[in-house]
């Protein structure tokens, strides 16, 4: 299981393990937080990741980031 800090994803770098649409490393490049303050225990509810070479844009939750068969934190 990946070690995240969601108040420290912002511009993390990843490593896809298996590629996703033939891009394989990625950079955090947007948070989303939910529109309801109501909620202290989610700080974070989307993320966007970024294909370094696509430049295209993948949503997804931040905590499917811990999954170590999916994931690497930094570009290996």
């Amino acid at each position: 299981m990946n070690v995240i800090q969601p108040k420290k994803l912002l511009l993390t770098k990843w490593t896809a393990v298996q590629p996703i649409a033939k891009n394989k490393h990625f950079l955090v490049s947007k948070i989303v937080k939910p529109e309801s303050p109501n909620s202290p225990d989610m700080a974070i509810e989307w993320i966007e990741l970024e294909a370094v070479f696509s430049k295209s844009i993948t949503r997804m939750r931040w905590q499917e980031l811990r999954d170590t068969t999916m994931w690497k934190q930094g570009w290996v």
